[in-house]
């Protein structure tokens, strides 16, 4: 029996495709592996998106709720600053009173050392000052 030159070349290449398709058996089961992995994976990953968003979903409202209490509460405080204003302003009026009075007081410090009243002097001026004012106030009664 002879083989002609066409039909071996057909079984050398039936012999190289048989070869081709036994290497090639390997790599699709890693292929078919790596794709079962990978899809997986990626049904992992979605769960875990859906449950991250509804997380995030939740976080928000709890976020949208405490800035409604925040501007509550800015409001209510903004209320009251605006109630102590006149307290404030009053105090700082009286602040400016004591301090004219200070100056005064100095003033009239400052005259009775000029005009070097003794203190026996000064004493007596302070004492007939304070008479005065009494019987002003029994002719007033």
């Amino acid at each position: 029996m002879t083989i002609s030159y066409g039909a071996l070349a057909g079984l050398i290449a039936a012999i190289a495709f048989l070869i081709l398709v036994l290497f090639t058996i390997p790599m699709f089961t890693r292929t078919a592996k790596l794709l079962r992995e990978t899809s997986t994976t990626i049904q992992t990953t979605n769960e875990s998106l859906k449950k991250m968003t509804e997380d995030m979903d939740s976080l928000m409202n709890q976020t949208n709720d405490l800035l409604d209490k925040t501007n509550d509460l800015m409001v209510d405080v903004n209320g009251k600053m605006k109630t102590l204003d006149p307290v404030v302003q009053a105090a700082a009026d009286l602040g400016e009173s004591v301090s004219e009075l200070n100056d005064s007081s100095k003033k009239i410090a400052k005259r009775f050392s000029s005009n070097h009243l003794s203190r026996t002097g000064l004493i007596s001026s302070i004492a007939a000052t304070a008479f005065a004012r009494r019987k002003r106030r029994r002719g007033e009664n």
